[in-house]
């Protein structure tokens, strides 16, 4: 296959690592080679985590500016500060719940308008899928499973060499028995929304 670059960016707890881990074990199940790499932030005060994953065969898994085939972004304005890493192929998959900084909270600062951020998003890839994942997590059940309705709209859009049985069974072996069914319900609920928003590109 082709190598597959994927950059996964979200704030300290929403379950990026989660998702990576996922990702991770569905390709070994699809016998697709696969290297990842984390950056971790301040998590705990909501930093950064941002997650590199490049499936096929490959040198290294470090992605550069404009390397990117796919950008999931489990925050706005941090998928936005991601843009550099996509190109006009990239196809960008973004949660549109935001997660305010403190300097936003304590008035020190503005978020950006997130119909502004779709447009440039829009303006520098080949496709945009972005809907309120939050949302359709609280109704599966979990505002936990935010990180696993991602993936099933990662998963609508056919660029991954996995398949959905594949994922699946990465959700059930990697997250704890008591979540199960809930993220299952997440993904199919991620996996239609990016049905709606006109996936696969």
């Amino acid at each position: 296959m082709e190598t597959l670059r994927l950059i996964v960016v979200a704030v300290g707890g929403q379950g990026n690592l989660l998702a990576s881990k996922v990702l991770g074990e569905a390709a070994l199940l699809a016998g697709i080679p696969v290297r990842m790499s984390e950056i971790h932030g301040m998590a705990q005060r909501g930093g950064v985590v941002e997650s590199a994953i490049v499936f096929g065969e490959a040198q290294s898994n470090i992605i550069s500016d404009a390397e990117a085939d796919i950008l999931l972004g489990f925050e706005p304005a941090e998928t936005l500060r991601a843009l550099n890493k996509c190109n006009r192929e990239t196809v960008v998959i973004t949660n549109l719940s935001p997660v305010p900084p403190f300097t936003v909270a304590i008035g020190k600062g503005t978020y950006p308008d997130l119909a502004h951020i779709q447009d440039l998003i829009r303006a520098k890839t080949r496709q945009l899928i972005a809907f309120d994942a939050v949302a359709l997590a609280k109704a599966a059940g979990s505002v936990m499973a935010l990180n696993i309705v991602l993936l099933g709209a990662l998963l609508q859009t056919g660029r991954l060499p996995i398949t959905t049985e594949q994922l699946e069974t990465a959700i059930r072996s990697k997250t704890k028995k008591a979540f199960v069914d809930t993220n299952l319900k997440a993904f199919r609920l991620g996996y239609e929304a990016a049905e709606r928003a006109g996936a696969p590109a």
